[in-house]
């Protein structure tokens, strides 16, 4: 049976969306993935083009706010920025809780090349939990 994990962010518009895609890649079969925010937005350019650079098309996902799951039993729930980590209400039917402290990609300044290089460096990071702290977990 697989896993369920929330991965949870203010607008669910880049590091949400990109952890959702990243398990759905590297673990669809053992895991079921899905992404919120606190608001809900749009999923950004650069979080897609990003995540096409290493084979990932989230280009059909959509920005979700969390209410629609507050009352579905998760297996994993996991806070991708600060700001969701202190407003998140509590998931009652959570098993586990986990917070990755990330920076946000949707404020990166400068050119446009420093601004995917901030959606790069998350997208890695990303990446990296996910591998250390879901699949090796599991």
């Amino acid at each position: 049976m697989k896993q369920k994990v929330l991965f949870l962010c203010t607008h669910n518009s880049a590091r949400s969306q990109m952890a959702e895609g990243l398990l759905r890649a590297l673990a669809g079969e053992r895991f079921e993935a899905y992404s919120a925010g606190t608001e809900a937005t749009l999923v950004r350019p650069l979080a897609i083009e990003v995540m096409k650079e290493i084979g990932i098309d989230i280009s059909g996902q959509t920005s979700k706010t969390l209410d629609r799951y507050l009352s579905e039993p998760f297996d994993w729930v996991i806070t991708v920025c600060d700001a969701a980590a202190e407003a998140c209400p509590h998931f009652p039917n959570a098993k586990r809780r986990l917070h990755w402290s990330l920076p946000d990609p949707s404020r990166a300044t400068g050119s446009d090349e420093e601004q995917r290089n901030l959606y790069r460096l998350v997208r890695d990071r990303l990446r990296q939990h996910i591998e250390e702290e879901l699949l090796n977990a599991v």
